[in-house]
């Protein structure tokens, strides 16, 4: 199979991109990635020295892309499906890249903030660093909620790479804030999300690894 996917399930970063993949049905080979497994963490870094998930290697064109947005860009361009997740319009692709950011800066890495704080040693936390992401995560669901106020997706009606950004970061940082009460759109946002089935699959397959997720 020309293309392979290093990940893990339960990352929400690595659930962005599988939701590409089961948008458009493209096929691919799975390789989870055991970050806690010293030989196994060794032989993904020589793939990527950065060592960050997901990674996705095109055998057929002898490429290694990393990093979530290339990768669904990547896509787009070469295994294009039936949802165009890059819309072809360069002004509105600009706009939905905003977006695509805007989840990933500004919901996703705050979100992981607060959750991998919880997975420190103990006296190595950072509280200071928690407060602020959690105010960070605030200002961005509370944006979201208002942007959301009158749209089926981030784009309007066509669902996009921003989508597959939002949804695993809404996903967790509900899990952080429980937003139900206090971002009514956003939430209702999120709902739609997980009914999709793309996204709904992703989460699905990480229901294995979700006691790991630090409560």
């Amino acid at each position: 199979m020309s293309l392979k996917l290093y990940f893990h399930p339960l990352s929400s970063f690595c659930q962005k991109v599988l939701t590409a993949l089961y948008e458009n049905g493209t096929p691919f080979e799975p390789h989870v990635v055991d970050l806690g497994d010293e030989t196994a963490f060794a032989d993904f870094r020589k793939l990527w020295p950065i060592g960050k998930i997901p990674v996705l290697r095109d055998d057929t064109k002898d490429r290694t892309i990393p990093e979530t947005s290339i990768i669904i860009e990547y896509l787009a361009q070469h295994y294009p499906g039936k949802t165009a997740l890059v819309p072809a319009d360069a002004e509105i692709a600009r706009q939905m890249r905003l977006r695509d950011r805007f989840y990933d800066l500004y919901v996703n890495v705050p979100m992981q903030k607060v959750v991998t704080d919880k997975l420190r040693p103990t006296g190595k936390n950072d509280p200071f660093g928690v407060e602020e992401a959690r105010k960070l995560l605030h200002t961005a669901c509370g944006m979201v909620d208002e942007d959301m106020a009158a749209k089926t997706w981030t784009m309007g009606d066509s669902f996009t790479m921003a989508d597959c950004a939002a949804a695993p970061a809404l996903f967790y940082a509900d899990q952080v804030l429980q937003f139900e009460d206090r971002y009514k759109n956003a939430a209702a946002y999120l709902r739609r999300l997980r009914e999709r089935p793309s996204f709904a699959r992703a989460v699905k397959e990480a229901e294995p690894y979700w006691a790991l997720f630090p409560k």
